[in-house]
């Protein structure tokens, strides 16, 4: 009766979980600015914690702290924005550059060393076209932007509705991140509360260490590629370098992507000639031995533990069954539920389920594998 009993009560928290997971479907057009909200209040919350500390009050270091995500965002908008919209008016003039090359060095090459007929199915002058005909008829990536949602009043309310919610939510979830995080911990059955304590410590650890620190490794490299790139010549090194270091969250995609595009902008650029290819390459090879021995050693550490084709697969998940909400979450999801496989893979390896009749259960600190060898040195030979 105990077995049916606890498995009546797995039951009902995996049919609890499947009705918050559906739960969170269908509200997922509308929870992307409280998610937003709550992770800039969860990435500001040790900052008002220490001005808290220096003396301030709540409400004054939560002021400061808003004030300055405020100005940071309104600077990234007005001065990145135009001057993307630069480079990719650039980019869209070089693509008459950019198909001669293909057809003249970059598709005869690859078909010369794989034996394949590629410059009839890439058809790459119809592909540039199409791309050059919806560049001119938007006019720019703002003109793209407003001209999608005028054409939609529904988006333009929604658009509106979540620029105002968002700087509020912010703010309250600044100012009662604690007491948020203090009455999550009442609802915890007291019997649970050191090992929910334990994989909550755990979490935050992984997901400040990549939250956190992968962000700024991300901003570092973006600002070390865009700037290098730049100096070094390349007319739209601001765009790649930004683009390398956004997608640099995956180990290697971020430099192996700014490379690919860096070396067809300096082959394909007026001007550009095989110094420009070598110091593109340079700025490369720099930014990746600065992201491998100081940045992210120093800021990120070791403790996320997810493999790159674990990130690839989190973002491609959480997009399909979430949409734009999925891809937001999918990778702090995807951290704590690896802290969770963690925290049951330790939990199996200690159960009778795993040792089976070898050996007696008991949490002495001594790892599954020495115990089995201890209950083979000790069995009868007979």
């Amino acid at each position: 009766m105990d077995d049916i009993a606890r498995f009546l009560k797995r039951l009902q928290w995996g049919a609890v979980a499947l009705a918050a997971l559906w739960l969170v479907w269908a509200l997922a057009p509308i929870l992307t600015p409280f998610v937003l909200a709550a992770l800039l209040g969860w990435l500001g919350d040790p900052l008002v914690d220490r001005l808290e500390r220096s003396g301030r009050s709540r409400n004054v270091a939560v002021g400061l702290v808003f004030t300055l995500m405020a100005l940071l965002i309104t600077l990234a908008l007005v001065i990145l924005v135009p001057m993307i919209e630069r480079q990719v008016v650039t980019v869209v003039e070089m693509m008459p550059k950019l198909r001669d090359w293909l057809l003249g060095t970059g598709l005869p090459w690859v078909e010369q060393r794989t034996g394949l007929e590629l410059r009839g199915w890439l058809d790459p002058q119809r592909l540039i076209e199409l791309v050059r005909e919806h560049w001119q008829q938007a006019g720019g990536v703002a003109a793209t932007f407003f001209g999608y949602v005028s054409r939609s009043g529904f988006a333009l309310v929604t658009m509106v509705a979540n620029a105002v919610l968002l700087p509020i939510l912010t703010f309250y979830f600044l100012r009662d991140w604690d007491k948020l995080v203090e009455r999550v911990g009442l609802l915890v059955p007291r019997d649970h509360l050191p090992t929910v304590r334990r994989l909550a410590i755990e979490s935050n650890d992984v997901l400040s260490a990549f939250l956190r620190g992968q962000i700024l490794v991300m901003l570092a490299l973006g600002a070390i590629y865009a700037i290098g790139l730049s100096v070094v010549g390349l007319k739209v090194g601001l765009l790649i370098g930004i683009v390398a270091g956004l997608i640099s969250f995956v180990p290697y995609l971020g430099t192996a992507t700014g490379v690919v595009l860096g070396l067809i902008a300096a082959f394909i650029q007026p001007g550009g000639d095989l110094t420009l290819v070598l110091m593109v390459g340079g700025v490369f090879v720099v930014g990746q031995m600065l992201e491998g021995y100081v940045l992210t050693p120093r800021i990120v550490g070791d403790r996320i533990g997810l493999h790159p084709a674990a990130v690839i697969f989190a973002i491609m998940a959480g997009g399909q069954l979430f949409g734009f909400l999925g891809m937001l979450i999918a990778l702090p999801v995807a951290a704590v539920a690896n802290v969770l496989l963690r925290f049951a893979q330790e939990r199996y390896t200690h159960s009778r389920l795993y040792a089976g009749d070898h050996v007696e259960v008991v949490d002495t600190g001594t790892t599954p594998a020495a115990a089995l060898a201890d209950a083979d040195a000790g069995r009868d030979p007979r």
